[in-house]
């Protein structure tokens, strides 16, 4: 097992915690803050749009079942990476898309990931994703982890995350751990 991390905002944390854990070969997924400059911000505080974070997960995973290319892939293919600082209703610059790299072959991968999505024009809009180095990482407050399965049926979670997960489970079948289809 080679044990690697990937960080990823792409809008709501609730959202993207709840389609990472179902994957084959991510250990663990934790919701939180980065990007910003206020040391150990709240969520109120990032809601307030002040602090210059964005909602993100940082994924624990096992190179060995599941590439950093598969997780871009995902992680593209289940948000709107072409939408500055929204996805769907939510608004504010801490939705915005974003990959946090861990490493120099980290961001070589997310760009070309960008470029080959782009030459193949998979949206109609240009990609405006962030590709910006790894900082500090706030682990969110413990409502926020594992919120989807926690909270199913809240209306947010029933008309938001599951057509977002069903979505992801139906485009990539093969990638989902077992019990989820």
């Amino acid at each position: 097992m080679r044990l690697e991390h990937a960080t990823f905002g792409a809008g709501c944390f609730w959202c993207t915690e709840a389609v990472f854990q179902n994957l084959n070969g991510v250990i663990k997924v934790v919701s939180g803050y980065m990007g910003g400059s206020k040391p150990n911000p709240t969520y109120d505080e990032i809601c307030g749009g002040t602090t210059g974070h964005a909602e993100v997960i940082q994924i624990e995973y096992d190179e060995d079942s599941i590439s950093f290319d598969e997780l871009l892939l995902v992680f593209f293919k289940t948000h709107n990476p072409t939408t500055p600082n929204r996805q769907g209703n939510d608004v504010g610059t801490q939705y915005r898309s974003v990959v946090f790299y861990h490493s120099q072959e980290q961001k070589l991968k997310a760009q070309a990931m960008i470029d080959s999505l782009t030459k193949e024009m998979t949206f109609e809009t240009p990609i405006i994703t962030e590709i910006s180095p790894v900082s500090q990482f706030y682990e969110a407050e413990d409502y926020h982890q594992n919120y989807f399965n926690q909270n199913t049926n809240k209306p947010y979670c029933a008309f938001v995350i599951q057509p977002k997960l069903d979505k992801f489970i139906k485009e990539f079948r093969d990638k989902v751990q077992p019990g989820l289809i």
